[in-house]
């Protein structure tokens, strides 16, 4: 952590110069102050060395001499010259180790800062920044400041003096590249690192305002590959898979082959409810569980449908389910949100309910509109068990030739090593939804490549692979059940056959879609149909990857894949910059 502080406030008429390199800055402490040590003769290590051993050859000397003087009644005050010089030996030795084991000690005095500035550099006061950045890149150079417009330097110092608040810029400015430019030089100065490897142009930074990111300095670039096509009920798609990890696409290609060459994949929606469960308090647990009857009684269910889906005319509320802790209450409200996946669209409905309950339970105290029984973005038993957001079961049978010809392996290694593995070796290891080989991977993948929230990857990976032999063991059957998919759609969607190879483009493949966009794609005839059909092919999607990568393992393969297709002797450093 860099603790600085900041720079006093410039006059809108003189330039702040550039603060020191960051080499400077950040360089090796060694070379700026002295040591203890560099006052020694001889090297670190043979001092200790040679005070060590006079230490306890020393004290064997004394203790041998006085064990002599006692047996003989010798007085122990009577000294010979050599027993003097061990005296003297023993208190050198011994002084030497005391000052080395306190050394760091020593050393806070040697270096201590002369000045009080440099003294209260170290205090944070109201006025002070804290920054938190990486440390230096071996060999890297210190990037000199942007040649920017007198008008823009200007500008960059009153955003690191604090005058100007780096969030206002794009409204003062009305330029979003510009205010991109200038809090990115202004975020190099403030911390002394450099950002030159993150790119800043070829990017629409105004179809972002007011959407998703703020206070932007770049933009990641992800490479998108394509697996298929994947043949799921009956239909082909070409999946777009964002990621860096290296075998990951190749190998859920060839799942995708492995399915499309047994006669591919079937997949049924099961469930279809996002969820979000507030959580309310009472003076007793006597009035929490009144509220539990009341809210769990079908006779009052139509009411309150009625109150909750006036937030949205996709929104349609499901159920209601209730916990109760002590005087606290935890309302899981489902309902389906069309292709949104949904959670404003359910907060709204949630809030309606929630005033008209005020009426009849005028003592109930919303704590928040969110009490983690939901629940988003967590690992959580309740959606493993009761689903959130899309809840589907995907299978294919894989034929005998199909395993051994391009999986490469057999079907007893295939059911042997499922059981061992996802099964048995994810109970061992306490998993809750994790009894899969890498849901994960394709699921991100997908999300990424969609404009999906990458974060509700984990409870969307959710997923138990069960492999058996059927057909006499001639056969694999394979399946995947993922209780908890949520996704989105962004726009227009065709059907079946327009979506063939290019699928993704209809559905936001980029995030920097305005908000009012994503509403454009869903039908009104089967609002929701969109975003179900794509919940089944992230599906088949995993469907494809758990094949290929169980069979890599089984097959021994893994590691030599990755040997071979993820390692380069490119310098990346060298390419980004």
């Amino acid at each position: 952590m860099d603790i600085r502080r900041r720079p006093p406030k410039p006059s809108l008429t003189t330039k702040q110069p550039p603060p020191p390199p960051a080499s400077s800055a950040a360089g090796d402490p060694d070379s700026s102050s002295p040591k203890a040590s560099d006052a020694l003769p001889l090297p670190l290590y043979l001092t200790n060395g040679i005070f060590f051993t006079l230490f306890f050859t020393v004290a064997y000397f004394l203790l041998h001499r006085w064990r002599d003087k006692i047996r003989n009644s010798t007085p122990l005050h009577v000294l010979t010259l050599s027993e003097l010089a061990g005296i003297i030996s023993l208190i050198a030795s011994f002084i030497y180790l005391l000052g080395f084991f306190g050394i760091d000690f020593v050393q806070s005095f040697i270096s201590k800062p002369e000045s009080d500035e440099e003294h209260q550099r170290f205090i944070l006061h109201e006025d002070r920044n804290i920054h938190c950045s990486l440390p230096p890149v071996v060999g890297a150079k210190a990037k000199p400041p942007m040649d920017l417009p007198e008008d823009d330097e200007e500008l960059v110092n009153c955003v690191v003096s604090g005058r100007i608040p780096s969030y206002s810029l794009e409204s003062k400015l009305g330029d979003c590249f510009r205010a991109a430019k200038i809090r990115r030089e202004a975020l190099q100065r403030l911390t002394g690192r450099s950002v030159e490897g993150l790119p800043l142009e070829g990017f629409d930074y105004d179809s972002i305002l007011g959407q998703c990111c703020e206070m932007p300095v770049g933009y990641v670039q992800i490479p998108v590959g394509i697996a298929g096509p994947l043949l799921l009920n009956g239909c082909e798609y070409s999946v777009p898979m964002a990621t860096t990890e290296g075998c990951l696409v190749a190998s859920t290609n060839r799942g995708c082959k492995a399915i499309y060459s047994s006669g591919g994949a079937t997949c049924v929606l099961l469930r279809d409810a996002m969820t979000r469960a507030p959580v309310v308090r009472f003076s007793s647990a006597k009035r929490a569980t009144e509220l539990k009857f009341f809210l769990e009684d079908p006779l009052n269910f139509d009411t309150l449908s009625l109150v909750f889906n006036k937030s949205s005319r996709f929104a349609r509320l499901q159920g209601i389910q209730c916990a109760v802790a002590g005087k606290n209450l935890y309302i899981r409200f489902s309902c389906s949100t069309g292709d949104a996946m949904g959670m404003n669209m359910v907060s709204k409905g949630v809030q309606n309910v929630l005033d008209f309950l005020q009426n009849d339970f005028p003592d109930m105290d919303v704590i928040g509109i969110s009490g983690n029984y939901c629940s988003d973005k967590k690992p959580a038993a309740i959606n493993w068990i009761e689903g959130r957001g899309k809840s589907v079961v995907c299978e294919a049978v894989i034929t005998g030739d199909v395993v051994s010809k391009v999986l490469k392996t057999s079907i007893t290694a295939l059911v042997e090593l499922n059981m061992l593995k996802n099964l048995a070796g994810s109970a061992v290891a306490g998993a809750l939804g994790g009894f899969n080989a890498h849901a994960a991977n394709i699921v991100s993948a997908i999300f990424i490549a969609t404009g999906q929230d990458p974060a509700q990857n984990i409870e969307s990976s959710h997923c138990i692979t069960m492999m058996e032999a059927v057909n006499d063991g001639k056969d694999l059957h394979i399946s995947v059940t993922m209780p908890s998919i949520e996704v989105t759609v962004f726009a227009v969607i065709g059907t079946c056959g327009s979506w063939n190879c290019w699928w993704w483009n209809s559905i936001g493949i980029t995030i920097c879609l305005p908000q009012p966009a994503w509403c454009k794609g869903r039908k009104q005839e089967s609002p929701g149909s969109n975003a179900r059909l794509l919940a089944t092919i992230v599906a088949g999607s995993v469907l494809a990857g758990e094949l290929s990568l169980m069979s890599a393992i089984s097959s021994g393969q893994l590691v030599k894949s990755h040997m071979k297709y993820n390692r380069s002797n490119r310098d990346i450093a060298k390419i980004s910059s």
